[in-house]
């Protein structure tokens, strides 16, 4: 069988380890239920691809292991009944594989138009299937929890979700593929590392190839797996209404794309709270993202309870491109931080070696605690963000970020650091522009002027502010475009004559 002797063949070990686990549980799987009850999940992507051939490669060597040789030539292409769920968002070029895939190798294919979920429920309803074989791996964000055999999650169609490439990485994908010289979607080609939609999946940035324009290097060049899905992009939706006062300049679009991105702060800390301490890092956080173009949607201070950080994550992930916390990192009994999100994002904490071993060189024979409690991290989500000043990396679980800075000096270096890692996400966007214009108006006088500036400047944020109740009032504009910044500043001091002035900031 060509797959099989392609890998046993090659010099990586790491692959013939890997491939000899992945087609032991196809084979086992093979041996736990009838062929009929068997199905096989294939979205024409790089993962289902290396399943599929693994399929092939178990099922024959599961027939040759049981003695049926009149039979082994008819098994070689397994005709797993095979499902697809067909997409109006996805790629031209996907559905010309999957169709062209089952056809080289006599899939019976059965192509499903509805969400996952309801496309289950009818096709587990309609011809009884007792295990799937999915292409998922550690790192998708469907996998935490995951193991080689797992039942179909509460709620849904009872199957058993066998996963042979659970542990697979990104480099074990293409070195399986190309080891084995078999045919995938020819987007991996152009620079596409991981797709999902049309909406939603552009080439891989870190692939541009600097010698041609427009052009990408094939995705089997990326050296770091862990940026697997860096061409995953948010997009906005072209249909939102801008001219809402509601939005007051927070919504900053440039060709139909965001020109801004937004962010909220977590504070963690009960003397804050109690007033025993003075919250100032999460001020100071605010004005270094307000400097590289990113909005702060949101900062909150919450108790050192898992709960309350919890609910603060689960409110804010989904709703901000980055969020930052602070506080409640350590060994202690109130450090709860890492917990909490995890908690928010329905993991479990697990051992993480590589950042004991960052532990155990920074505390050495010092450290009397349980070294393993600060290595505990969300399982499945966490990315170590690394630089050469850092003594520790910071934590990165999907779009939240871990601080362990308890001073300025502290988290001027992490920020430092964070804007020299690529990883971090933390990417600059268009500046700011701002104005700030003084008056000894009334707040009555000016609020109808104000309301209808916000209307006509949609683009522009526009906020208030006094020093005291008596001291004067001091308007500031800010903006991505600093034409508009200065109409609306023209606008608002045209309507009163002679009564405002420029100042140098919003102090």
């Amino acid at each position: 069988m060509e797959i099989d002797e392609a890998v046993r063949g090659c010099s990586d070990r790491r692959l013939r380890t890997k491939y000899g686990n992945a087609v032991y549980v196809v084979q086992r799987a093979f041996a736990l239920y009838l062929f009929e009850e068997v199905a096989f999940s294939f979205n024409g992507g790089k993962d289902s691809t290396v399943l599929l051939h693994l399929i092939r490669a178990g099922y024959y060597l599961y027939k040759k292991d049981s003695g049926d040789v009149a039979q082994m030539n008819a098994v070689k292409n397994c005709p797993l009944r095979t499902i697809y769920f067909e997409s109006p968002c996805a790629f031209p070029e996907i559905n010309s594989f999957t169709y062209e895939t089952v056809s080289t190798y006599g899939l019976p294919l059965e192509t499903i138009h509805s969400d996952f979920k309801s496309g289950l429920e009818g096709l587990l309803k309609e011809k009884p299937t007792k295990a799937i074989f999915i292409g998922t791996r550690i790192g998708d964000p469907n996998a935490v929890g995951q193991e080689q055999f797992s039942p179909s999650s509460p709620g849904w169609p009872p199957f058993m979700r066998v996963n042979p490439i659970l542990d697979w990485s990104y480099r074990d994908v293409w070195s399986f593929l190309l080891t084995c010289k078999v045919k995938y979607c020819s987007l991996y080609d152009q620079g596409y590392t991981s797709i999902g939609s049309i909406h939603d999946t552009v080439p891989n940035a870190l692939l541009s190839d600097s010698s041609t324009e427009k052009s990408f290097r094939p995705a089997y060049m990326l050296t770091d797996g862990r940026l697997e899905r860096a061409g995953r992009t948010k997009k906005t939706n072209p249909k939102v209404e801008m001219n809402s006062v509601v939005s007051n300049g927070m919504n900053y679009t440039e060709g139909g794309q965001m020109i801004s991105r937004a962010a909220s702060i977590i504070v963690v800390g009960d003397e804050i709270l109690f007033g025993t301490t003075k919250d100032n890092l999460g001020a100071a956080l605010c004005k270094k993202l307000h400097a590289i173009g990113w909005w702060v949607s949101h900062v909150a201070v919450v108790h050192n309870e898992i709960d309350s950080v919890a609910e603060e994550v689960e409110r804010c992930k989904s709703t901000d491109d980055m969020v930052f916390i602070f506080g409640g990192l350590g060994p202690l009994h109130s450090d709860v931080s890492l917990a909490g999100v995890a908690k928010a994002f329905g993991v479990r904490l697990a051992p993480d070696e590589e950042f004991e071993d960052y532990l155990s060189q920074l505390m050495g024979n010092n450290y009397t605690g349980d070294r393993n409690e600060m290595a505990l991290l969300p399982e499945g989500i966490t990315e170590l963000l690394h630089h050469k000043t850092l003594p520790l990396p910071l934590i990165k679980c999907r779009n939240v970020i871990a601080l362990a800075a308890t001073n300025m000096d502290e988290l001027e270096t992490e920020w430092d650091c964070l804007l020299d890692t690529q990883e971090s996400g933390l990417m600059p966007a268009k500046p700011f522009v701002s104005k700030h214009l003084s008056t000894t108006l009334s707040d009555v006088q000016i609020a109808p002027v104000l309301a209808k500036l916000c209307l006509e400047f949609s683009d522009v944020y526009i906020g208030c502010h006094r020093i005291s109740r008596a001291g004067p009032l001091v308007v500031n504009l800010t903006g991505k475009d600093n034409q508009r910044v200065d109409a609306a500043a023209e606008k608002l001091t045209s309507s009163f004559e002679g009564q405002f002035s420029q100042v140098d900031s919003c102090k």
